[in-house]
């Protein structure tokens, strides 16, 4: 059925990985990966992978730089171990936030790491709900990027919230087109909070545009949560103009820093997220709740690896 198709996990997401291949229906690819005494990330593939088409499931979620890596050294080995074509499948692409020169004398570190990637042996990239849209120029081989937001939007429709009782909420200026993307799959009305950068670390909320949003339900999305500073601020904004419900929605759950303790005190009817990136049971809060990208990404490796169509996906 697929034939010379190979899925490999490292150690990032493992489980979301199975998900992959239970939907395919195949099974995983051996290989083993550990580290030496010092720390330094060992690979071994356990099986003959030459002339096939092998894809890494690996997202560099924190900890970033040890899962980054790992996918380097993956790919050096699968490029080493002759496979036809690598496709590295990074469900969320880390160090997405530092892809322009803001101020002075500072890197552009997205434009790095997608030369690291490509040129460790990549062929093809795969990913999902990237911070910029850009990044996908920054690399010299295919991209694939797909979106998580008919997802979370099947799952907020299945809550049954009447849509003249629905206000999308746009945590900053710059998620307002993310927004008008999930406006139009689950209606209702928009707003916008007027989010005031401090410095690279704080954030401040100001005003909310449009709603009205008095006695309604909100939803906040945003692409991540990391800290969860602004997303906080903004249900702070929400409920001082008086929502009778809020939710949050975001693809891709990071979760680092205050982040738990901030949603724990925001005092939210739900949280949505993706299982882009895999969270601790510590992590796993009371009113979140998680959706499964696997079937997304599983139809995108089904329909790359045998060259059809994936343009369908990214809507």
């Amino acid at each position: 059925m697929y034939e010379h198709l190979t899925i490999l996990s490292g150690r990032a997401n493992p489980e979301l990985a199975r998900e992959i291949t239970g939907y395919l229906g195949i099974g995983q690819g051996h290989v083993d990966v550990g580290n030496f005494p010092d720390g330094e990330i060992c690979v071994k593939l356990n099986q003959n992978i030459r002339g096939c088409d092998v894809f890494i499931i690996q997202p560099t979620c924190p900890p970033v730089n040890e899962n980054l890596m790992e996918l380097l050294v993956m790919i050096d080995a699968c490029r080493r171990a002759s496979a036809a074509r690598i496709t590295a499948v990074i469900p969320y692409f880390g160090y997405a936030r530092q892809d322009r020169k803001d101020s002075g004398r500072v890197p552009i570190t997205s434009k790095l790491i997608a030369n690291l990637i490509v040129q460790a042996g990549a062929h093809r990239v795969l990913t999902m709900d990237l911070h910029a849209a850009q990044i996908q120029g920054f690399f010299d081989v295919p991209v694939d990027h797909l979106y998580a937001a008919p997802i979370l939007d099947k799952h907020f429709s299945s809550l049954g919230i009447p849509r003249e009782e629905l206000v999308i909420v746009s945590p900053d200026e710059g998620s307002i087109k993310r927004s008008l993307q999930h406006l139009e799959h689950l209606g209702g009305s928009l707003a916008i909070v007027d989010k005031r950068r401090a410095n690279a670390l704080e954030t401040k909320q100001a005003n909310l545009i449009g709603g009205p949003i008095q006695g309604k339900t909100a939803l906040i999305f945003d692409d991540m949560i990391t800290t969860a500073g602004s997303i906080c601020g903004a249900v702070e904004v929400v409920r001082s103009h008086g929502a009778k419900r809020i939710y949050l929605g975001a693809s891709h759950p990071v979760f680092c820093g205050p982040a738990i303790e901030r949603l724990q005190k925001a005092r939210v009817d739900g949280i949505v997220v993706t299982n882009s990136c895999a969270l601790s049971p510590q992590q796993r809060l009371p009113n979140l709740t998680i959706v499964s990208v696997a079937e997304l990404l599983g139809e995108a490796i089904r329909r790359v690896h045998r060259n059809e169509s994936v343009s369908y996906l990214f809507d």
